[in-house]
């Protein structure tokens, strides 16, 4: 870490008052003929203890925004800052390590190792945690147990429902409990009632002082978080919060009425 980097290792909440995440002036363009420009100058801070939604139809930038947001790649231009770390300053070691105490990931997918336990699978997202094989499998079974989930410990994906499945993805994001969790597009895979009780689970880890971001097209879904971003073509285009009020975008901050839509 460098002299300009704040002080502390890698795991942890945020200083009081820092942003869990933080994106300046962000741009992300892909080669091509012509490029295309997926974000452009986005601005956006999320408070530590948020419920947030990220919503937009397809090829509005919210996947690419999450991609930013959890260090997974990098921007073109503009800033990104994880609890304060300014991830271009990071080596990919470092970044590493950041994902792994600092961001959990439930995505649509549930990508779950089908010849792994269930237990296995959840300790295994904890591998580059530097957390010793006893300990990260002791970490998997309160995950597990979090999500209502210690009974089918032993079990196998193939075992397991839908709902289940995305259970079991949330123990792997939160077994190192992570300030933020990142859910892009969670019950999408889902029918409603199930997705409805991920939700709900959600909610429940939010409660408990976890930063939810959910990345979805659905409306229905981002209604149920206290505060929701619009995306349009690369750019924030609207917002509401229970935290600042603000949406943030890439000309400054615009205010907008609690709870308006």
């Amino acid at each position: 870490m460098t002299a300009a980097q704040p002080a502390g290792d890698l795991a942890g909440r945020p200083a009081a008052g820092v942003p869990v995440l933080e994106l300046e002036r962000v741009s992300k363009v892909y080669p091509g003929q012509p490029p295309v420009r997926a974000l452009d100058q986005v601005s956006l801070a999320v408070a530590d203890g948020e419920l947030a939604a990220i919503v937009g139809p397809s090829g509005s930038g919210k996947s690419t925004l999450l991609h930013l947001m959890g260090t997974l790649d990098k921007p073109t231009a503009g800033t990104v800052r994880i609890t304060g770390l300014d991830a271009a300053r990071m080596t990919d070691r470092q970044l590493s390590a950041l994902r792994a105490a600092r961001i959990g990931f439930v995505f649509q997918q549930f990508f779950l190792a089908e010849h792994h336990t269930v237990l296995g699978n959840v300790a295994d997202g904890l591998l580059y945690a530097g957390i010793r094989r006893g300990q990260r499998r002791l970490l998997a079974a309160d995950a597990l147990d979090r999500v209502g989930l210690g009974h089918r410990a032993a079990a196998r994906p193939t075992q397991l429902s839908g709902g289940e499945r995305q259970r079991v993805a949330i123990a792997r994001a939160i077994a190192g409990r992570p300030p933020v969790v990142l859910a892009d597009e969670p019950t999408g895979n889902l029918d409603s009632a199930t997705g409805a009780s991920v939700l709900g689970l959600l909610e429940e880890l939010n409660a408990q002082g976890t930063t939810v971001i959910v990345i979805t097209h659905d409306h229905a879904v981002a209604a149920r978080t206290r505060r929701r971003i619009e995306m349009l073509d690369g750019h924030i285009i609207t917002g509401t919060g229970a935290g600042t009020g603000t949406a943030v975008t890439g000309g400054g901050f615009r205010h907008v009425q609690e709870g308006t839509s």
